[in-house]
């Protein structure tokens, strides 16, 4: 352990010690004024914080101060009661403080406990269990304001995660500061009991054992009993301020000395005023002018003065503010700033602005963060922060998806309205706005309240303007998720599997594969739809063959091969998989056309009258089922299944094609089709 955790173990068990073995009067002295100094640092402390996470440690200080007060009660009474002396600090607070006069100092001790306990002690309990409980209430809504701010580009994910630590910080601040406050209450009773046991016990010490008349013994040991409660009950009321201090502060830019300052003596004209009060006071009542006018001078002239103060400041400011302006238009920085893309963007026409703003119900910022974690766990894919602007050159209802400045898809919802969609269904008596479905390209209608209720009768699909364009992004961002994935943010993926599989890591990367080719394979694979989240895998697989060719295309087939049991659980139902199949003479066809260089890879060289008749059979097939209500999906061999991609590619990027060796061998394969050329 560390001499800092040594020092304060060795620090509470000597607290304890005290309770029970016996104390030289001189330590006690120094422990009481010690004891003084501590409970005024903390006060001084919690006075000069910003806010409570700045003293996070109180609960604790406050149960060992507590502790380290209550040893020195009893280590005082023990020498009260036994020697009839206290040490020069108890004698002093009985003798000097009170002026000797037990009586007084009883009255002043009794002053000093009500004041801590039914004031100081009372209200601060209240105060941290409502704190407490308004924290741990407001927790869920701080949370989501972050994901909302991040999902807006306000702040960073790193900032985010600090805004949770803080959140939760607070929130086990104020449930320690809830019970801690109880400690301060038990601590005042507690010196109440002390003070009663001391008085009554030592006039029977004093006159048994001291051979002490019934006079000198009320005299003796109520003066050391009222000077030990006082000394106790200073520090106590000092710490018993602070903790109230503490659980009333809020979050600052400054001490509370300077927001004092700041906030209260802010209104120079209201000092006037109050100048103008007492002043009147001291003239038409009794009080008379002696004591009135110098009060009612000074906060004169502090007005007079934070006035003058204030102008020179709001002067000051606006230099800077103009002087930083001038220095914006020069600096070519500034200018290099704008060339800045965002990686994704949303705009939207002012008549959508209700949608992202959550005051006024509006919850597409809490959808993107929801879509952000959906790629997470389906893709294994981190997407950007989508940004949100309004665009008053865009009509008032229309949005618009941007990719590093580039429109990418754009759509057109109305609030007022709900999207009623009823495939293959006549939609003649439904009345509304006729519209293709973004998402999918299905026929549509926005439907206003009273027609909603219709179209549901009649079985149609409702989706509100909000769900409409959260899975329009869904489905555009899966299409251009490859895009999405970058060098950067191929290299945060390494490093975080290099944190659980470093070995994996550093066999592969740089020895065998740069980021650069990781990327393509992981391209390849989100093209085609396939997750990448077992990344583990895919390193594992590319280790394997990157020996051997350094294709990119190639590896991923490899790496395909490798995902059967995910491949196979996304597109079979229920065990069972309905696919086209490439007839012996599509596969033969391909497979001649199949060319080598001479850096050894592959590329696909066919006769544009060939290639034009397998596009027209695929064309085919592909429209056949769709008409039919089903997804197509083609199966073919390992060795011509990317090329076969290829061709699809150019009619319905959408359609998979899936290898024969990519399905685990308990799926049952139910062909609905055969293409041939």
């Amino acid at each position: 352990m560390k001499t800092k955790d040594m020092s304060v173990l060795i620090v509470v068990i000597l607290i304890v010690s005290m309770m029970i073995i016996p104390l030289p009067t001189l330590l006690l002295d120094f422990l009481l004024i010690f004891n003084i100094s501590i409970s005024l640092l903390i006060l001084l402390v919690a006075m000069n914080t910003k806010e409570a996470l700045d003293f996070s440690i109180f609960p604790t200080a406050l149960l060992i101060t507590t502790l380290f007060r209550l040893a020195l009660n009893v280590s005082t009474t023990r020498s009260i009661l036994s020697k009839a002396d206290g040490g020069e600090v108890i004698e002093t607070f009985g003798s000097f403080v009170i002026g000797g006069n037990p009586v007084v100092g009883f009255v002043v001790f009794l002053i000093l406990v009500v004041i801590q306990f039914i004031v100081i002690t009372k209200g601060s309990e209240r105060v941290a269990e409502v704190a407490a409980r308004f924290t741990l209430d407001a927790m869920p809504g701080k949370q989501m304001s972050i994901d909302a701010d991040m999902n807006a580009g306000l702040i960073t994910e790193q900032e985010a995660r600090e805004r949770r630590r803080k959140i939760e910080q607070e929130s086990d601040f104020y449930g320690a500061m809830d019970g801690a406050s109880k400690f301060v209450k038990g601590d005042a009773i507690a010196g109440i009991v002390i003070l009663i046991i001391n008085v009554i016990g030592g006039f029977i010490i004093g006159m048994s054992i001291h051979g002490m008349g019934f006079a000198e013994a009320a005299s003796t040991f109520t003066l050391l009993s009222v000077g030990d409660g006082l000394v106790s009950q200073v520090p106590a009321l000092l710490i018993s301020t602070a903790t109230g201090i503490t659980v009333t502060r809020a979050a600052s830019d400054g001490s509370l000395g300077s927001d004092i300052m700041r906030q209260i003596f802010h209104y120079p004209k209201l000092l006037y005023v109050v100048a103008a009060t007492i002043l009147v006071l001291g003239i038409f009542t009794p009080i008379g002018l002696f004591l009135t006018l110098p009060v009612a001078g000074i906060l004169a002239f502090s007005a007079y003065t934070m006035k003058k103060s204030m102008q020179k400041e709001e002067l000051q400011q606006e230099q800077l503010e103009q002087s930083a302006t001038e220095e914006d238009i020069r600096s070519p920085e500034k200018v290099i700033n704008l060339l800045q893309l965002d990686p994704l963007e949303l705009e939207i026409g002012y008549g959508l602005i209700p949608l992202a703003d959550q005051n006024q119900g509006g919850d597409i910022l809490d959808r993107i963060v929801m879509i952000r974690r959906q790629f997470a766990v389906e893709l294994g894919l981190v997407i950007p922060t989508i940004r949100i602007r309004d665009n008053l050159q865009l009509p008032p209802n229309q949005y618009v998806l941007k990719f590093r400045g580039s429109k990418i898809a754009s759509g057109e919802v109305y609030l007022d309205h709900f999207l009623a969609m009823n495939q293959g269904e006549d939609t003649s008596s439904i009345e509304g706005i006729r519209v293709i479905e973004p998402a999918f390209g299905l026929p549509a209608i926005w439907v206003n309240m009273e027609e909603k209720q219709k179209a549901e009768l009649m079985g149609y699909m409702i989706v509100d303007p909000p769900s409409v364009i959260a899975t329009h992004l869904t489905e555009v961002l899966k299409r251009y998720a490859y895009e999405l994935l970058r060098r950067e943010e191929t290299k945060e993926l390494i490093e975080n599997l290099k944190g659980s599989h470093p070995n994996l890591v550093e066999e592969l990367v740089p020895n065998l594969m740069s980021v650069g080719d990781i990327q393509k394979v992981l391209q390849n694979l989100l093209r085609e739809q396939i997750s990448i989240r077992d990344l583990a895998t895919i390193f594992e697989t590319l280790a394997d063959y990157a020996v051997y060719t350094k294709d990119p295309r190639v590896l991923t087939e490899y790496v395909r091969q490798s995902l059967t049991r995910q491949i196979t659980e996304q597109y079979a139902e229920n065990g069972v998989i309905q696919v086209l199949t490439a007839g012996a003479t599509l596969e033969k066809g391909i497979s001649d056309a199949i060319q080598q260089t001479e850096s050894g890879s592959f590329y696909l060289s066919m006769d544009p009258q060939t290639s034009r008749k397998i596009t027209e059979e695929l064309q085919n097939e592909i429209n056949r089922v769709i008409r039919a209500g089903g997804q197509p999906i083609f199966l073919t061999s390992p060795s011509i299944r990317m090329y076969l991609k290829q061709f699809v590619d150019k009619i319905m990027p959408a359609v998979p094609v899936l290898a024969y060796n990519e399905l685990e061998p308990d799926v049952e394969i139910q062909s609905i089709g055969v293409v041939n050329i």
